[in-house]
């Protein structure tokens, strides 16, 4: 189950759909009443499409996509990087999924392996490392709507695609679905959506990526 949460909102406003409730914020509103919060950053894979390029290391407006993640995430508690060891603008803890290269749903659990169970906080939020335009305040949206009455929050392109390497999940809803699939490896990160009740943060700039020659030839021009 999924609530949209609006754009452009002049005042807050409570959305009520079933049990589920999703608090709906203007678009530069970056309170979040979540407490702290984690990070996991996707920063593996081979860019296929791109030739087999390392895209986090790829430089758009003068830093490098992975080091835009980290910006967009410096208020968390613990961020994890999952892939292989890279300079960064600020100080993390690495991880690699097992066996390397089997996919975002196994990195994707290997980083919440990687935060442990010590001091843990209740929100994750996960970003891919291929997003030029994300930033703190997307990262602010989407814990404003992981309140503790769903599952989390994901933002949703401009065509309505979900978008889940771009989204702050409740973490033990994310436990329990990562748990549900049994085997991470070389399975989509979509497997684990039907499992979470998640608030749909409308953001079209924001999920834009880096994955095909024509979106790197954009970007290198804007």
């Amino acid at each position: 189950d999924r609530i949209e949460v609006g754009t452009g909102v002049d005042a807050r406003c409570q959305l009520d759909q079933g049990d589920a409730h999703a608090l709906i914020l203007p678009q530069d509103d970056m309170s979040t009443g979540v407490g702290t919060w984690d990070a996991i950053v996707l920063a593996g894979g081979r860019g296929r499409r791109l030739g087999g390029i390392d895209k986090p290391a790829l430089l758009v407006g003068g830093r490098s996509l992975l080091d835009t993640a980290l910006a967009a995430c410096t208020g968390a508690r613990v961020t994890i990087v999952v892939g292989p060891r890279r300079v960064t603008v600020r100080d993390v803890r690495w991880t690699l999924e097992s066996p390397p290269g089997s996919g975002p749903l196994a990195a994707l659990a290997a980083g919440v392996a990687e935060l442990g169970t010590a001091d843990a906080s209740g929100v994750v939020v996960v970003l891919a490392a291929d997003l030029p335009s994300v930033d703190a305040r997307v990262v602010g949206r989407l814990l404003a709507a992981a309140q503790a009455s769903v599952d989390g929050a994901v933002v949703v392109d401009g065509t309505g695609r979900v978008q889940p390497l771009l989204a702050a999940y409740r973490r033990p809803a994310l436990e329990r679905a990562l748990q549900a699939v049994h085997d991470p490896r070389n399975r989509p990160v979509r497997s684990i959506l039907d499992q979470l009740r998640l608030v749909d943060v409308v953001d079209a700039g924001a999920a834009a990526d880096i994955d095909t020659p024509d979106d790197l030839a954009h970007w290198a021009d804007a």
